[in-house]
């Protein structure tokens, strides 16, 4: 590995940050509030004003959005989803009681497969959670078209998707419950952090019993407790470098967007990649993935591109083939597409701190490693 390494991301925090981060410390309150709820405020007016309630995660932001749904609740609930993400976004559907259902990806978009959707549906089916893979959007008007067609919930996994848009749109500002993810590898981080766009019908103040044990106070030493809550605040350590990264969001949604034109235009078409979808409308570029040629040996991609001194990721495994999964019924070949891409994809270095000439040599090399390959 070399001293010049370049990793897959890296999180650029400024340090007029790092001084606050510090100010809190110096505080004495540490722990959710006042920077918290300063964070929601600024979170809820990129929003559009809608309500937003931050979490110590981006995974429990969607369990407790299933919660507030009320699904899990009576046996046999279902829930769509897609099998290309991080496993949490159907783990959740398992924690709450419910059944994840999923459905085949789009080769192009690598999203869900809108156009199987329906053919999913029963009777117990309750909610879709889709998946804005690498910030790029599913198609929000078909998408609750077919919510709004049989009444389900929708839990938008936006957990990428900061700084994206549906045509002029904001992602989070639009939609059902919509849940982000503040991890370190995400465009906006708070070191470990989600939050949960709340829709009109949902009472906040029940969000927050679920975040916080389920503790209800009221007049100077009133406390109840009526619903089983978790323990997923969001400290205001975590709140303050969210609040110094949110100030960046386009600078850095820009910036992503110049990487990704730059790697088109300077990625071998002859090497047999599958490039993702050039969309430089909506999309935020959370990862530029490429798929590799069938039959290549990813392991050794990787490895060699460590080498020279590039990081790269696995961005996913198609998840329905892991144990977990597999104990649900699930097999080889019942998603092809998203198997096709979790065997193929790899995540190639994107951040806003990278030079151009990083591009070039990430292309350089890649295409060196391809052609030894071959």
């Amino acid at each position: 590995m070399t001293d010049d390494f370049l990793p897959f991301t890296r999180p650029s925090i400024d340090e007029e940050t790092i001084a606050d981060v510090a100010g809190v410390l110096r505080s004495g309150w540490l722990t959710t509030g006042p920077r918290a709820r300063e964070f929601e405020a600024a979170l809820s007016a990129y929003c559009g004003g809608r309500t937003v309630r931050v979490f110590n995660s981006g995974t429990v932001t969607l369990e407790t959005g299933l919660r507030l749904a009320g699904i899990g609740g009576s046996k046999g609930d279902e829930v769509i989803t897609t099998p290309l993400s991080w496993v949490a976004t159907a783990s959740v559907i398992l924690d709450v009681g419910a059944i994840p259902v999923f459905v085949d990806i789009d080769p192009v978009t690598r999203n869900i497969d809108l156009e199987r959707i329906e053919a999913a549906i029963t009777p117990n089916t309750r909610a879709i959670i889709p998946v804005d893979l690498a910030g790029l959007p599913v198609d929000r008007d078909r998408l609750y078209a077919i919510a709004g067609k049989y009444r389900l919930r929708v839990i938008e996994d936006a957990a990428q998707a900061l700084g994206a848009s549906w045509y002029g749109r904001r992602i989070g500002s639009i939609g059902d419950f919509v849940s982000f993810s503040f991890h370190p590898n995400k465009n906006v981080t708070t070191g470990e952090g989600g939050a949960l766009v709340l829709p009109a019908d949902i009472d906040p103040a029940l969000c927050e019993r679920l975040r916080l044990q389920g503790v209800r106070r009221f007049g100077e030493d009133g406390m109840e407790v009526d619903v089983l809550g978790g323990k997923s605040n969001l400290t205001d350590i975590a709140a303050a470098i969210g609040l110094g990264q949110l100030k960046h969001l386009e600078e850095f949604t820009r910036r992503r967007r110049d990487l990704a034109r730059r790697y088109f235009k300077l990625f071998n078409r002859d090497l047999g990649c599958d490039l993702p979808p050039e969309d430089f409308e909506n999309s935020n570029w959370h990862m530029f993935q490429i798929l590799l040629p069938e039959g290549c040996n990813r392991g050794h991609f990787i490895s060699s591109m460590r080498e020279r001194g590039i990081g790269t990721g696995v961005h996913y495994p198609a998840m329905h083939l892991f144990a977990l999964y597999r104990k649900l019924g699930y097999t080889n070949g019942d998603f092809p597409q998203a198997e096709r891409v979790g065997r193929q994809t790899v995540t190639l270095p994107l951040f806003p701190a990278m030079h151009d000439n990083d591009v070039e040599r990430v292309c350089i090399s890649a295409g060196d490693v391809l052609k030894k390959s071959a």
